[in-house]
């Protein structure tokens, strides 16, 4: 017996936004510029978030999934520039190129991320800022207080510290500014009241 088509069956998405969601799956929590012969599109939050921090148009482009698709992009002569302003808010942002050559390819063109930009892994002299070092840190919570250590990545330069309380940790980091901070996903961190030209992350 024939089975009756599920017509209340979600739409699926189109093949090249299956391609993005695919990407996108990789790094939830960056902003993904996804390479589209001479722009770099974004798509759905990533859209939104990066339109209100450029002061780029948000638009949309047809629709996938039964809905419409939310975009905003750069050109692709002008990228770094965008680059550099979403890494100085704070922003990481994977790139993802186009790999294959649209004129060969038998449908839909090879795409895969091929750098990832965060705020204290920038080394290119354009999204550096001169005013102040490009610091990467770590901390560590150990018996006796909490252990530092950072990176100058652009300078090549590492160095480590140690203080004993909250207090001092808060200090060091007013005073160090780092442009990303890691710490341990776990409980007993203090509610630090220090917060950076760059949000802590975890």
């Amino acid at each position: 017996m024939a089975k009756t088509a599920d017509k209340s069956a979600a739409p699926e998405h189109t093949p090249l936004m299956k391609q993005y969601f695919a990407a996108k799956a990789e790094y939830p929590d960056l902003l993904l510029f996804f390479r589209m012969g001479d722009f770099y599109e974004l798509f759905y939050d990533d859209a939104r978030k990066a339109a209100r921090l450029l002061d780029i148009t948000l638009t949309q482009r047809g629709s996938s999934g039964g809905a419409p698709i939310p975009m905003a992009g750069v050109p692709v002569h002008a990228y770094e520039g965008y680059l550099a302003r979403l890494v100085a808010l704070g922003e990481s942002v994977a790139i993802c190129e186009q790999i294959g050559d649209p004129a060969t390819s038998k449908g839909l063109v090879e795409r895969k991320v091929v750098r990832i930009v965060t705020p204290g892994t920038v080394t290119d002299e354009a999204l550096l800022d001169e005013r102040r070092d490009t610091l990467l840190m770590a901390v560590a919570h150990g018996r006796s207080g909490y252990g530092l250590a950072w990176a100058d990545l652009s300078a090549g330069r590492f160095l480590v510290s140690e203080v004993e309380n909250a207090d001092q940790l808060e200090a060091e980091l007013a005073r160090l500014e780092p442009a990303e901070l890691l710490v341990p996903d776990e409980e007993g961190w203090p509610r630090l009241r220090f917060f950076g030209l760059h949000d802590l992350t975890g």
